[in-house]
């Protein structure tokens, strides 16, 4: 049986912004996404003002799948839904920019995951209102309630390390 998935193209817009700080002179952020964006095969300045610019960085598929609903709800149900976009330090000495779009992606879950990993920089830009229908539609008709199961907690058996498996409570006197 196979899963249901669906796919959007979506362009990325990175900001350089210029910092007061004696540490860092700028930093990178994502600040929104261009649904239906052409394909970029280098970064193409879009707007610029004092002391900050973006650049049009990527563009890149946004991919939801049956299986993820719930990290779409949790995303869809939040104060303002948004894209999650990953960035990269740049390994490689070609670009100019010293970040990469790595990925793109709508589900709560997954983006808590890659927040985790310490050189990533994963920016919630606000969701457009044409991937919030297509999130939206693609959740109702995909989503299964899944109930949850508490699991019984078994009794510690101190001579073993772990817990019984025969149901008994562990004791001094057995």
């Amino acid at each position: 049986m196979t899963q249901a998935t669906d796919k959007m193209t979506v362009g990325v817009v990175v900001e350089r912004r210029d910092l007061d700080n004696k540490w860092v002179d700028h930093a990178w952020r994502a600040v929104a996404v261009i649904p239906g964006a052409p394909p970029v095969s280098e970064w193409r300045q879009t707007i610029a003002g004092d002391g900050w610019t973006q650049y049009h960085a990527a563009t890149l598929d946004i991919e939801i799948f049956a299986k993820e609903t719930d990290g779409y709800r949790a995303n869809l149900q939040g104060h303002m839904p948004v894209v999650y976009v990953v960035l990269r330090p740049n390994e490689g000495t070609e670009s100019p920019h010293e970040v990469d779009v790595f990925h793109v992606t709508v589900c709560a879950h997954e983006a808590s995951l890659y927040a985790e990993m310490p050189d990533n920089i994963v920016d919630g830009v606000p969701m457009p209102p044409e991937i919030v229908a297509w999130v939206s539609d693609f959740f109702n008709k995909h989503h299964v309630e899944v109930p949850f199961v508490k699991r019984k907690r078994l009794p510690y058996d101190p001579r073993k390390g772990g817990p019984r498996g025969d149901g008994a409570r562990g004791g001094k006197n057995e």
